[in-house]
């Protein structure tokens, strides 16, 4: 399902909705069959965990390409500027209800992440407002419930005097809420003090959890939803790289970029061989995790599901194998090399700004006694709909997916060191579902395939 407001909305209808109507009054006549068949297929359904990620998901997607709230709430993928056609169109149309938007807020809300909270509510109750009086069996929010929340948001947010019209407006529905006329009484009198002292309105803050140093340049490149700057050195050949497996299919090489050398491969695989190796990676896919000191961990700002493959599991994999070590020169067996990684980045996938190679000798990495990562070669398994570049922050190069080509980069170089120019990343999926399947090379067994050079510097 490419579009991630109707993959949202999938997985809030059998996580939420469905549970919602099992257990509601109006079932009670066909509540018995409707909890076996519940029950039946409760193991399979999305947990409330994917639930909530789905939400995330949409937010940082809202984040990374600069959505209007109000525009994503109607189905559109347009920029909050507005000075762009859509970053994508769906083939149909789909806009989010009342209470999807009531999800999306309260998970932000629960958080409290009120900058994020504070839109989502907004749209929930602009569409409550609207359908007022026609309460559906599934919902689980209401347009009290997010008068509630929009205005305790904007309380936190600072905007006190928003706050308080949203609580007056609760008790127009909901006159008896004693909660809430102590809510009223609490805002009247801080509004008081507040023009005695003279504060002015806090303006909120988009959080950045990760700390993300290089944040907007990362976002500028995944909003251009790839592209190229132009350089007099790029070039396109065919290449043998004097290899006897290359002599009669050469690679069609791109040259992207001179400095990190960044190289694309077109057709390095077939479409059968890429179906193959996601159809052997699918069973063994988990949560992806990240290098933390000496361990390996899950984290926010790599969101993907990975698995390993060896050479030896299928002949499609140790011919990709082969064919990786004919494009690069360099000794593709383990420990030389690792494992083929496949990865599979779903609905808002992303792995933030990070680098291949380890920037700590108690890197896990080095478990393997073969040295740092020296070199990398990305497999595009797939295509997307929208977003999913690899955006190389220092080099200002976003590379969009291109299906069944490889990308080709040094981590290291020849003396040893890290080239901080290769610090990239993977930004989120905004439409679609991308494969990519990585083939990481280290240092230790490649004295012979890549030299050092003279220059101590290079």
């Amino acid at each position: 399902m490419a579009n991630p407001l109707m993959a949202f909305a999938l997985i809030k209808r059998l996580q939420s909705d469905w549970r919602n109507v099992v257990y509601s009054l109006e079932g009670s006549e066909n509540i018995q069959a409707l909890k076996v068949s519940y029950h039946r297929l409760e193991d399979r359904l999305p947990l409330f965990e994917d639930l909530e990620g789905a939400a995330r998901a949409l937010m940082r997607l809202q984040d990374v390409y600069a959505l209007s709230v109000k525009e994503l709430a109607r189905g559109r993928f347009q920029t909050t500027s507005g000075a762009h056609p859509d970053l994508y169109r769906p083939s149909q149309d789909f806009a989010l209800s009342a209470d999807d938007c009531f999800h999306i807020g309260k998970v932000a809300y629960d958080k409290e992440d009120y900058y994020h909270s504070i839109p989502w509510m907004e749209e929930a109750v602009r569409l409550f407002r609207i359908s007022y009086g026609n309460w559906n069996t599934e919902d689980e929010g209401s347009l009290e419930e997010a008068l509630d929340h929009l205005a305790f948001s904007y309380f936190m947010a600072g905007n006190i005097s928003h706050a308080l019209k949203l609580s007056q407006e609760f008790l127009h529905y909901d006159p008896g809420n004693e909660r809430m006329e102590r809510n009223v009484l609490k805002y009247e009198k801080l509004l008081r003090k507040d023009r005695e002292e003279g504060k002015g309105k806090i303006t909120l803050q988009r959080p950045n959890v990760t700390h993300l140093e290089t944040r907007d340049a990362y976002e500028e490149l995944c909003q251009r939803l790839g592209s190229q700057p132009s350089h007099r050195r790029l070039s396109c050949s065919y290449e043998t790289n004097r290899s006897p497996w290359l002599i009669l299919q050469p690679l069609k090489k791109e040259m992207l970029h001179p400095r990190p050398e960044l190289a694309l491969y077109h057709d390095f695989l077939s479409p059968s061989e890429a179906e193959k190796i996601k159809a052997l990676a699918a069973p063994g896919l988990q949560r992806s995790v990240v290098a933390s000191g000496e361990k390996q961990e899950q984290a926010d700002y790599r969101i993907s599901q990975s698995a390993w493959l060896k050479d030896s599991l299928d002949p499609v994999v140790g011919a990709l194998g082969r064919r990786a070590a004919a494009l690069t020169g360099l000794n593709s067996q383990h420990p030389y090399a690792e494992y083929l990684q496949v990865v599979n980045y779903g609905l808002g996938g992303h792995y933030e700004p990070h680098f291949d190679h380890a920037t700590s000798r108690k890197s896990p990495l080095y478990q393997m006694k073969s040295g740092n990562r020296i070199a990398t070669l990305m497999v595009y398994l797939s295509s997307v709909e929208a977003g999913g570049s690899t955006a190389f922050i220092y080099a200002n190069l976003s590379v969009p997916v291109i299906q069944n080509a490889a990308l080709f980069w040094w981590n290291l170089r020849k003396n040893g060191r890290g080239d901080e120019a290769t610090l990239h990343a993977g930004c989120p999926v905004l439409a679609g579902d991308k494969w990519v399947a990585n083939k990481w090379f280290h240092e230790h067994g490649q004295e012979f395939h890549r030299r050092c050079s003279t220059h101590p510097e290079e």
